[in-house]
């Protein structure tokens, strides 16, 4: 069931949202070469602890240990912290949300070590422009997978693959809510879009093809053929204004 938000919540999504993208800036100013990953959880530990009144979203969500997700080169979603030191080259993809006031914001952001290919390059850009394809088609009366379809054309012409075994969701209350919004789809189809609705649109990009794995830990999703992935979100809303992109900064 799709659950649609007041402007009151909608305010309480979009505080959380800036909350969670502020802080995913903040930890790209640590991204570097010699950095362990289990360095940038303690990190976004103590930045959620200064700011205080918001509690991390992921942290014991289903049983995860941490507040940050960190996925490093093939891995797509839910790379763990852990002795991981970032080198040159690496991409890495920060995968972070809040709870404010019962309210939830959720966000993401792929960054590159030092200096990266020019290819590597190229499927930042792809996928982060891809979220915007897809964020362009958030209007009053279109189709849920108008959004889909944007990202997945955007994407594939690009010569990347875009990951179909994780989505896109709607947010609120619940961290993960109805409607579930794939990376792909056809165009005109899906549920109409209505004011009050909150998404979390994100998409997941392969240089690659676009099968993965889940790793030892029972988290962490990986490319099969060992490709680079990234990944990029953001929460948004439609509003008595029209679209709303509550976790840009």
């Amino acid at each position: 069931m799709i659950i649609l938000k007041s402007a009151e919540e909608i305010e309480k999504i979009r505080v959380a949202s800036r909350y969670a993208m502020e802080i995913l800036l903040y930890l790209g100013g640590f991204i570097k070469e010699g950095i362990e990953t289990i360095e940038l959880e303690a990190l976004c530990e103590n930045r959620i602890n200064k700011i205080g009144n918001i509690r991390p979203a992921f942290k014991g969500y289903n049983g995860f240990p941490f507040c940050l997700c960190v996925s490093v080169n093939d891995e797509v979603v839910h790379g763990m912290p852990g002795e991981r030191v970032l080198k040159g080259n690496d991409i890495v993809s920060l995968d972070f949300g809040i709870l404010y006031d019962g309210f939830y914001g959720d966000a993401a952001f792929t960054y590159g070590v030092g200096k990266v290919s020019k290819e590597t390059e190229k499927l930042l850009s792809v996928t982060e422009s891809a979220l915007y394809k897809g964020i362009g088609e958030v209007k009053e009366g279109n189709r849920l997978h108008d959004i889909s379809h944007a990202i997945q054309s955007h994407v594939e012409e690009a010569g990347f693959s875009v990951v179909r075994d994780f989505v896109g969701h709607g947010i609120g209350s619940n961290l993960h809510e109805d409607p579930q919004i794939p990376n792909f789809g056809e165009k005109g189809t899906g549920v109409r879009l209505k004011k009050g609705m909150v998404l979390a649109i994100e998409p997941m990009v392969n240089m690659g093809k676009s099968d993965v794995m889940i790793k030892e830990n029972g988290w962490t999703a990986a490319t099969k053929d060992g490709s680079l992935s990234a990944h990029f979100e953001h929460t948004v809303a439609i509003t008595d204004n029209g679209l709303a992109i509550l976790s840009r900064i």
